[in-house]
């Protein structure tokens, strides 16, 4: 049997490991040790969701695997930002936006920064498709410029946040501007996404067996089950754990959007260090327009469960950072080629987002 006709036993154990810990937290309080396991487990769960959502999405191929694996991210993130929301009252009604804010900094910043640096110390020059960087980075700040800056202008209601009739709008354009760039991403432009000098060589990856597909379909649902369950047991920790030691609340936002990038982050590294860096930067760009484009208009759809109103746009500081974070990707991305320079520069611009999440 290939190493494509089996699962890792970790990847089989760790979802009903989740359960588990979830049903000893219903059984039990919740303690300083447990919380620990509970906080774990969730971690673990994240990553174990995603790499079977990989496996059935390398199994049914584009563009359905795209959309499987999306939504698998969405779901888990939707969880833990409509747990902490629920559970913090109005504390938390920033919660979205920070999240989200934070998800772009980790994608364009982080994950970006961290791929060209690790890629172009061993490759020296990388090359990718500008025209399959492009129109990822553009909906980005179209996006991004009309969930977390223009809220913060607008004169119909108080405060940094939409009326209903302008969040209905935003949500609509964003999720239908998302569904478009996966078209044209998985089935119109396909080629513009592809390794530069690979050409179809890279999809050619041997798909796995039926019965492999049907099994981690059946272990992702049961993963989701132990995330969803394990963010709502742990939102009242985190979210007075935040405020024991005296954080910013933008922190709370900044660890979900940490946890659930960890799988795309070292996926991202992966193809930086085979030379892949157009599938780093699909999977860079991808994570934070979905972000955007799924999370904020699914948030959208139920805000009518919270007892305030959403509230999206962004302080001033962090409308510099998101500047300077799109006009630094603009002249990376813009030219086909980077070095470690580039990457050097999105790791500052990252470890500026970090420390003014702590220090603001």
């Amino acid at each position: 049997m290939s190493r494509a006709h089996w699962l890792p036993a970790w990847s089989v154990a760790i979802p009903f490991l989740a359960v588990l810990a979830l049903a000893l937290r219903l059984r039990f309080g919740l303690d300083l040790g447990l919380g620990l396991l509970l906080f774990a487990m969730l971690v673990l769960a994240v990553v174990c969701a995603i790499h079977h959502a990989e496996v059935v999405a390398h199994r049914v191929g584009e563009p359905i695997g795209t959309l499987v694996l999306t939504l698998a991210v969405t779901i888990i993130e939707l969880a833990l930002i409509l747990s902490l929301m629920l559970a913090g009252g109005r504390s938390a009604d920033a919660l979205a936006r920070d999240t989200v804010f934070a998800a772009i900094m980790i994608a364009c910043n982080g994950v970006v920064g961290l791929s060209l640096v690790a890629g172009a110390l061993r490759h020296h020059v990388l090359a990718f498709q500008v025209e399959g960087t492009s129109p990822g980075l553009g909906a980005i700040a179209v996006l991004a410029g009309l969930m977390l800056v223009v809220p913060s202008f607008t004169a119909t209601t108080a405060g940094p946040t939409y009326s209903p009739s302008q969040l209905a709008f935003v949500g609509v354009c964003s999720f239908a501007l998302y569904a478009l760039f996966v078209f044209a991403q998985t089935v119109r432009h396909r080629d513009y996404f592809q390794p530069v000098g690979l050409g179809d060589a890279t999809i050619h990856i041997e798909s796995p067996p039926d019965w492999l597909a049907w099994t981690s379909l059946g272990l992702l649902l049961v993963s989701l089950v132990g995330v969803v369950g394990l963010a709502k047991s742990l939102a009242p920790a985190l979210d007075a754990g935040v405020a024991a030691i005296g954080a910013p609340k933008p922190l709370g936002g900044a660890l979900i959007a940490l946890i659930v990038t960890i799988p795309e982050t070292i996926a991202a590294l992966r193809a930086a260090l085979g030379n892949r860096m157009q599938s780093s930067l699909n999977l860079a760009l991808g994570s934070g327009l979905a972000s955007i484009g799924l999370t904020i208009p699914a948030v959208t759809a139920l805000s009518f469960l919270f007892p305030f109103p959403l509230v999206l746009g962004v302080p001033p500081v962090q409308i510099v950072l998101l500047t300077l974070t799109l006009l630094v990707s603009t002249l990376t991305l813009g030219s086909g080629r980077a070095t470690v320079i580039q990457g050097a520069m999105h790791l500052v611009l990252f470890s500026a987002f970090l420390l003014l999440v702590v220090v603001p």
